[in-house]
């Protein structure tokens, strides 16, 4: 029988840690009588892209990214609308799509996972021409990220930092949003378009997305004070964010046109970057493959389930995570309202 040939597209540095032992797992977890396979290491930011598009050139069957969000950014937007397919060993900061396609965190399960799993179609973003394929949006989401983007720190609390410490400075900004249904406004503190559930580290912006209906999920969070901060957050790390809730607004659609009072910053798979006052945003339907374990649903359905079963996980929010990252919000507003005062 061929073997498959399958090419792993490694960040050295992403999520700040070492990947050497994730190389070495390699060559001793992959099933070598059914894969010829090789470890390409990225250079530069965008190497990704090039090595992986030169991959699916070459008629490889599976370019897994090792990496975060923005490495599998960057090899899935090469690897669309071809046979070749993605896999992925999550090693960021926040691991989002891996988290929704329910990839296992621990490199060396997700490694057997490659052996043992198929590939199945999803669907894919575009904004503005660029693919995105967990979120995207604009607001002070994006602006958060551009700060996360120029920090050295990383993980879920050097985030929750960014994000909470230009709070009560931010001021939210008027969107009119077009789609098929007509033409709506909002004053918004974010908007986010997913096409999976979550931001990453379980953050869930979206928890009843799925990659498999040809729709994206907007979600729209009116301005809210800094007091009503952390009641915000739980209910992002605990799945209730539902339309109607108090701040929320979520539809779903295959595209739509924001128009926005001032050109700024937006964020693709949590990579920041300017963009005009006027967002294109559309789904494209089943246009990446990816490797998923095939007695899995998590790509046709939404991860999120009941919250009784959220409760009994341990990467939900009665992770010690989660508590860490509520006493910063804590401690963070603690300090706006002495500033306030």
């Amino acid at each position: 029988m061929q073997k498959k040939t399958i090419r792993f597209i490694v960040n050295p540095i992403s999520g700040g840690s070492s990947k050497r032992a994730i190389i070495r797992a390699v060559d001793e977890l992959i099933d070598h009588d059914v894969f010829d396979c090789a470890v390409w290491p990225t250079l530069y930011a965008g190497h990704g892209a090039v090595l992986a598009a030169m991959a699916a050139e070459n008629g490889i069957d599976v370019v897994v990214a090792i990496g975060g969000d923005g490495t599998v950014n960057e090899v899935a937007r090469s690897l669309v609308h071809t046979d070749t397919a993605l896999g992925i060993v999550p090693c960021g900061s926040g691991n989002g799509l891996a988290r929704h396609l329910q990839i296992p965190l621990d490199y060396r399960k997700a490694l057997r996972l490659i052996n043992s799993g198929s590939a199945v179609s999803l669907d894919y973003g575009l904004i503005n021409k660029r693919p995105f394929f967990c979120t995207c949006g604009m607001g002070y989401d994006a602006n958060v990220s551009y700060r996360f983007a120029s920090s050295s720190k990383r993980g879920l609390l050097a985030y929750m930092e960014n994000s909470i410490s230009g709070l009560a400075r931010y001021e939210p900004e008027a969107y009119t949003v077009i789609d098929s249904r007509g033409q709506r406004s909002y004053k918004a503190f974010c908007i986010a378009l997913a096409n999976a559930s979550q931001y990453g580290n379980n953050a869930y912006i979206a928890p009843y997305a799925s990659m498999a209906d040809g729709l994206m999920d907007v979600t729209v969070i009116e301005p809210f004070s800094v007091a009503e901060a952390p009641a915000m957050a739980y209910r992002l790390f605990s799945g209730k964010f539902e339309d109607g809730a108090k701040h929320i607004r979520m539809f779903r659609t295959g595209s739509l046109r924001i128009v926005r009072e001032h050109e700024g910053v937006i964020h693709c798979d949590g990579d920041p970057m300017k963009a005009p006052r006027e967002i294109e945003v559309r789904i494209v339907p089943g246009g990446l493959k990816v490797i998923c374990d095939s007695d899995s649903n998590a790509h046709t359905q939404p991860l999120y389930r009941t919250i009784g079963q959220q409760m009994a996980s341990l990467t939900f929010p009665a992770s010690d995570t989660f508590r860490q990252a509520s006493q910063v919000i804590r401690d963070l507003f603690s300090f706006k309202r002495g500033g306030e005062e």
